[in-house]
């Protein structure tokens, strides 16, 4: 199993019974995650730091809750990658910092294939993580999400980190619909 051990601004600081304490550039959050089971904190007094905490309710969802100011929005970098971060109403941040692994794999093959005419199909791509790696390594990128917010978001992304002017043609559309239109063309 590979770790992303290549974060600068981004770091689990601690993590105890069902949540996750967080740093996402300077912003400290607390998040829940269902698969910490044990229940002592390592480092109590790092959790007094959080900046906000996201509560699930007992009816469903949840909310954040702020202890100290929190931007709309602020970016955290990884390696030459720039991501925009806001806390969403459902937990997340728009990354998963765990895919870094995954970014680091595809630019490696994608600069050492030998070839410069690569096309990646980016599907439920999300605020567009790989996205971001398979262009910033060369990649011609179509990034298909159905979500016109997360789309948007991906372009932000892109656009932060500097790859504005690459090949990426962003579709928002239902994945498996997308994928059906165009099985249906080829045959």
């Amino acid at each position: 199993m590979e770790i992303a051990r290549d974060w600068k601004d981004y770091q689990i600081l601690d993590m105890s019974d069902g949540e996750k304490l967080e740093t996402w550039g300077n912003i400290v959050l607390i998040r829940p995650d269902p698969q910490i089971i044990w229940k002592e904190k390592t480092y109590p007094e790092k959790w007094k730091t959080a900046n906000a905490r996201y509560s699930r309710s007992n009816t469903g969802g949840g909310a954040w809750k702020y202890n100290k100011k929190v931007p709309e929005a602020w970016q955290v970098h990884y390696k030459d990658l720039t991501f925009n971060i806001k806390p969403m109403g459902f937990k997340h941040t728009g990354l998963f910092p765990e895919q870094a692994v995954n970014w680091d794999w595809m630019i490696n093959k994608i600069k050492t294939c030998g070839r410069k005419d690569i096309k990646v199909l980016n599907l439920f791509a999300y605020t567009g993580g790989a996205t971001v790696a398979c262009s910033y390594a060369g990649a011609s990128v179509c990034h298909v999400d159905s979500s016109k917010g997360m789309v948007a978001w991906a372009k932000e992304n892109i656009a932060s980190s500097g790859l504005e002017n690459r090949p990426v043609r962003f579709i928002i559309d239902d994945v498996t619909k997308f994928v059906r239109k165009r099985n249906k063309k080829r045959k």
